[in-house]
């Protein structure tokens, strides 16, 4: 009889090796050849430089390096092909695994239209940076006569007022219209003749008047060498002349 039972219990714990040699075979055929066959375990793919693509040639392009994409973003960039790649995540030769997906932002076929920001009754400076911050673009600035120097007094779009507020596409190009800080004042022309050349281009620095040309010219009887002996426009009676102009001066030597 004790050799029967001898023989129930061996059966049983050579019953109990081979359940224990399945379980392992199962859960190291599981964690090492089932998992790396339909996870690619360790395989990694290089991400190549889709910036500058079309969208239309990714999807081909990325299936063939078992990538994927999608566009989370779109904006308008001046002078870029519509559709095209601005940027991705992640970078190009990061190592992801098959089937990721790629991030971008592709190129917009038309530039989004945005309100007109008030540029008037600020400075020059402040409106060029307005104009940077709305993706508006700086087009001629005219100097206008004004004595608010520097001060924006129009602003244009193709030639015409654009009213704060009213729609333009990003990328437009805004004139201004800058006061020169001169103005339309008009007083009569001073009277240089006979004056030494030093002292006149003070008085007409003093008066916010440009030295135009200077002729020089050998001095005649009764005329003092270094002095201003005719001049342009001529201080006549009734003459005016406009802050900033230019007067020419004849001086003897």
């Amino acid at each position: 009889m004790s050799f029967l039972k001898s023989d129930t219990w061996f059966d049983v714990f050579k019953h109990l090796a081979v359940i224990a040699a399945l379980v392992a075979t199962l859960v190291l055929g599981f964690f090492y050849l089932y998992l790396p066959l339909t996870t690619h375990h360790g395989e990694t793919i290089v991400v190549p430089k889709i910036t500058g693509m079309n969208v239309a040639d990714l999807e081909n392009y990325l299936d063939e390096r078992k990538l994927a994409y999608f566009v989370d973003d779109s904006s308008y960039s001046p002078g870029t092909r519509p559709f095209t790649v601005l940027t991705q995540e992640p970078a190009p030769g990061e190592k992801v695994k098959q089937d990721r997906k790629i991030y971008i932002s592709i190129s917009m076929r038309r530039p989004p239209v945005i309100k007109m920001p008030k540029l008037t009754d600020g400075s020059v400076k402040n409106a060029q940076l307005i104009l940077a911050s709305y993706d508006l673009a700086i087009g001629q600035i005219k100097l206008v006569p004004n004595v608010a120097q520097n001060a924006v007094l129009k602003q244009l779009v193709g030639g015409k007022e654009i009213a704060p507020g009213a729609a333009i596409a990003k990328g437009t190009k805004v004139d201004l219209e800058v006061g020169d800080g001169l103005g339309n004042t008009e007083f009569e022309v001073p009277s240089l003749l006979n004056m030494p050349e030093d002292e006149a281009r003070t008085l007409l620095a003093g008066q916010h008047l440009e030295v135009g040309e200077v002729f020089k010219q050998p001095a005649e009887t009764g005329q003092t060498p270094g002095t201003v002996v005719r001049q342009r426009p001529v201080a006549a009676p009734g003459a005016t002349i406009r802050m900033g102009q230019l007067v020419d001066l004849w001086v003897a030597e």
